[in-house]
């Protein structure tokens, strides 16, 4: 991807997220690249939790097709988690456009709710996976929604309206993407802690963070950019 396709997703994302459905985001989602270069230990929380900024393509090349924009805005510690101290939750915003796909993956820790909070209709594709990771399909599938557990056959979807969630279990193959002419999406993900770098299971191979090609000066940063840009990490 190109950063000033980055630079100008971000921008139209904070106009989606927070002038069209009044959804405020913490300051650190305004942050430019001058103001970052201003920061120091005060952010390291921000930084070890990986908080922030994730626009990828999934290595896809067209973003609009394959590719998903995201902004975590609250996390824990993966390690610290895992042991049972720090924080155990997180909370996302994730930007899903009409028809864009998020390919097929898992998480072997995370468990989480992901909420329609406005726009369009979501629509989640489930398999169980295998003991080897890979698609089972043939079982079917017992989630909940809302509280209210619903079965889907495997391969099966399930569709979310504005406020309508679903609760995913760890080890649950899920793909999803907004239903066509319904309009872009504003979606949330509460869950536990997470960890993009090490705790996702593709089932087909991509790139989970895209390749950038530096055409422009960063606007925003993204958190895989942090370790690049940010004076008091060096």
């Amino acid at each position: 991807m190109k950063r000033s396709e980055v630079n100008q997703i971000i921008q139209d994302s904070l106009d989606f997220v927070e002038k069209q459905h009044k959804f405020f985001l913490p300051p650190f989602a305004h942050w430019t690249l001058k103001d970052w270069q201003s920061k120091g230990e005060e952010c390291r929380e921000i930084i070890s939790q990986q908080l922030g900024w994730d626009i990828t393509d999934f290595g896809s090349g067209d973003y609009r097709k394959i590719g998903l924009g995201i902004i975590t805005i609250r996390n824990g510690i993966f390690e610290e988690a895992k042991q049972g101290i720090g924080k155990s939750y997180a909370e996302k915003i994730l930007l899903v456009d009409e028809e864009q796909i998020t390919p097929a993956h898992f998480h072997r820790y995370k468990m989480e709710d992901i909420i329609n909070r406005g726009g369009g209709d979501l629509v989640i594709q489930l398999w169980n996976s295998t003991p080897d990771e890979q698609l089972d399909k043939s079982t079917p599938i017992v989630v909940s929604m809302d509280g209210v557990r619903i079965a889907v056959k495997a391969g099966d979807t399930a569709t979310l309206k504005p406020g309508d969630s679903i609760t995913l279990p760890t080890r649950l193959y899920h793909k999803f993407w907004g239903k066509r002419g319904t309009g872009r999406l504003l979606v949330g993900e509460v869950s536990r802690v997470n960890d993009d770098y090490v705790d996702n299971r593709f089932y087909e191979k991509v790139g989970r963070f895209a390749t950038i090609e530096e055409d422009v000066e960063p606007l925003f940063l993204l958190y895989d950019d942090y370790k690049k840009y940010c004076p008091f990490l060096r």
